[in-house]
């Protein structure tokens, strides 16, 4: 199992995942229709090109999220992790494009045993996404309830 149990995180533990991805368009356009998501900005390359800033279209924020938590899990809690609690402060600061490849930065926030679980603990985790130029194009904070390690 590659995840790790709660009492081999520590505050200020930062993960280079060592996993990179290239969005492609069928990955964009795949994730936007399954969620029904209709907006033109992911799907009207024309429309883009004359009716936004970016001139092209832009990567559902949706699977960009998802997949910077993704490319975490192998590192830190694959096999020891509960249940996600939660994702906190999502935020998008640059736009992502079809052809972009992003590397993924794990940070541990804090730590606090379970007040009703005595065999589980809770990890906030930090996660940041930079595309190929090393531009911070997604964050969010992750709570997520993690096993200790077994007795």
């Amino acid at each position: 199992m590659a995840g790790l149990y709660f009492e081999q995180f520590h505050v200020g533990q930062i993960f280079d995942h060592a996993i990179r991805r290239t969005l492609t368009e069928a990955d964009n356009v795949f994730f936007t229709a399954l969620t029904h998501n209709p907006a033109a900005l992911h799907l009207d390359e024309e429309y883009c090109r004359e009716h936004t800033e970016f001139g092209q279209r832009i990567v559902n924020s949706a699977f960009t999220l998802g997949l910077i938590v993704g490319i975490s899990v192998g590192d830190t809690t694959l096999g020891t992790t509960v249940a996600n609690l939660g994702w906190d402060e999502v935020r998008f600061p640059a736009p992502v494009f079809h052809g972009d490849t992003l590397r993924v930065q794990s940070e541990v926030l804090t730590l606090r045993e379970s007040r009703s679980r005595p065999s589980q603990g809770i990890v906030v985790f930090a996660h940041r996404g930079y595309n190929q130029r090393g531009t911070l194009v997604a964050t969010c904070k992750r709570s997520a309830l993690m096993l200790k390690t077994p007795a």
